[in-house]
């Protein structure tokens, strides 16, 4: 079994300035365990991403020794610009010790940034189909809206791997969503996911990671309905965020996109994701995505963070067409009989309407027709009836209303019908309902995609600089 051994040793170490030179102290006893001892001499080997310290005794150069505390030291110094270019442009360097040799080498969020680019720019160039992946994948609607959002800038996605807890959804995406035809399903909790040694093995880097975490703890109606003080304390998905994170460093993607309701965005979970994503080399921004605004007659709003590799350019708006001028409910609605038997009085959902209004509860239901230019936001668990959901009215019978159905549903919210197909009208409402409004997010995807394409045009456009330099600036030698 592979350890850690006395005779190694790991440093952050600053690349530092002497005489217009970058300049690389070491001054420990451990450095002794590669070879290196006071008055003996070495070589500097030129690696891919550092350089190697191997003892010689003919070596270029020396270590020396300093005096601490009635011991002598070893001191390596090196002030040279031509033997430390593989390091060039680098704040900080990790410095390992090992019995072969001292290695240094970029630090490990800067090789992982510098990967993430430099994979991306190489498929771009060959023309290359880009991976993605998907956490919390539900159905794949969102999946689904990523690439058609590739597929409208013409760059090709394909969904490699998927997460999702419910294997009902999960057999529903390997059987109606065309982009899950090839993926490997992990029919999973996350949490678990992230704890398998040996599956965590097989996970592929990818392109482009989205996900939508469960948003039960955030949701203001989550919140109220299990009194929780903060989404964190949601005993089964408030701790999703560490899951999530561990996954995100096992896939590397250059481009994440987390969508959830607008309350996620001041929850603890969002903040930490914003910090730790800044420091894996990330620049993050956050939109507010609202339906209406990309031609929907449902205003659903959701909030995404959005991640781009430092080098990629930040995605700072999302292109809105506007709502659709002339549009009315009647252009997505079904062909029903008047006498069909969906129609229905609804007399409990009435009664419930006067004793809310009695109590002051300022609940009431939503009526809409074919006319309506607006519809009220459908949520999950809409085929149960509620009282303050939207219902069609019959066309001349005023006591008489009926459910949307999935089919009328899924083009409200402009999501591919094929997705939800053969599911019964529960599960196709839930798959609906807790998900996205397709247009906004396929609109989302298309400029993280022109992103992408800018990096093949332009080159890589560093922004932010060394996260780990920023975070421990002057705690480090």
């Amino acid at each position: 079994m592979k350890t850690l051994t006395p005779t190694l040793g790991y440093w952050l170490k600053k690349m530092r300035l002497h005489r217009g030179s970058p300049r690389l102290w070491l001054e420990t006893l451990r450095v002794e365990s590669a070879g290196l001892l006071p008055g003996g001499r070495f070589d500097v080997l030129a690696l891919e991403n550092g350089i190697k310290l191997v003892p010689n005794v003919d070596g270029q150069y020396g270590v020396h020794s300093k005096e601490r505390n009635g011991r002598c030291t070893p001191v390596v110094d090196i002030n040279s610009r031509e033997v430390l270019a593989p390091l060039d442009g680098q704040e900080v360097v990790r410095v390992i010790v090992r019995l072969d040799g001292i290695f240094v080498l970029r630090a490990a969020s800067e090789q992982a940034k510098t990967e993430r680019i430099e994979r991306l720019r190489v498929k771009l160039a060959t023309g290359e189909t880009l991976a993605s992946a998907s956490i919390a994948h539900g159905a794949g609607v969102l999946s689904n809206a990523a690439h058609s959002g590739f597929a409208d800038a013409g760059v090709e996605l394909s969904l490699k791997v998927l997460c999702e807890i419910d294997e009902t959804y999960v057999e529903q995406s390997l059987n109606c969503n065309p982009i899950s035809s090839h993926t490997v399903p992990l029919c999973t909790p996350i949490q678990e996911l992230v704890q398998d040694e040996w599956l965590m093995r097989q996970v592929p880097k990818v392109e482009v990671l989205e996900m939508g975490l469960p948003c039960s703890g955030a949701s203001r109606a989550g919140k109220a309905k299990r009194g929780l003080s903060m989404m964190e304390d949601h005993p089964e998905v408030g701790h999703l965020i560490y899951a999530a994170l561990a996954l995100i460093q096992k896939l590397q993607p250059p481009a994440i996109v987390l969508e959830n309701v607008e309350d996620y965005r001041t929850s603890a979970s969002a903040q930490i994701l914003r910090s730790q994503l800044r420091d894996m080399g990330y620049q993050v921004r956050e939109h507010v995505l609202r339906a209406k605004d990309f031609g929907s007659l449902e205003n659903r709003v959701r909030w995404a963070m959005v991640a781009t590799t430092d080098g990629l350019q930040a995605v700072e708006s999302v292109l809105t067409p506007g709502q659709a001028r002339g549009a009315t409910l009647g252009d997505l609605l079904d062909e029903v009989d008047p006498e069909a038997s969906c129609w229905s009085s609804m007399d409990y959902l009435k009664a419930k309407a006067v004793r809310d209004k009695a109590a002051g509860k300022g609940f009431a239901m939503q009526l809409v027709d074919g006319y309506s230019t607006r519809v009220p936001t459908i949520r999950k668990s809409y085929n149960k009836g509620g009282s303050t959901d939207p219902y069609v009215r019959h066309p001349s019978d005023s006591e008489l209303m009926r459910k949307l159905t999935p089919a009328e549903h899924a083009r409200i919210k402009g999501v591919p019908a094929e997705l939800i197909a053969g599911l019964p009208a529960t599960t196709a409402h839930e798959v609906l309902g807790q998900g996205i409004a397709f247009e906004p997010f396929r609109a989302l995807f298309r400029e993280i995609s022109s992103s992408f394409k800018g990096l093949l045009v332009d080159g890589p456009s560093w922004q932010g600089g060394c996260a780990t330099a920023n975070r421990l600036n002057g705690t480090i030698g």
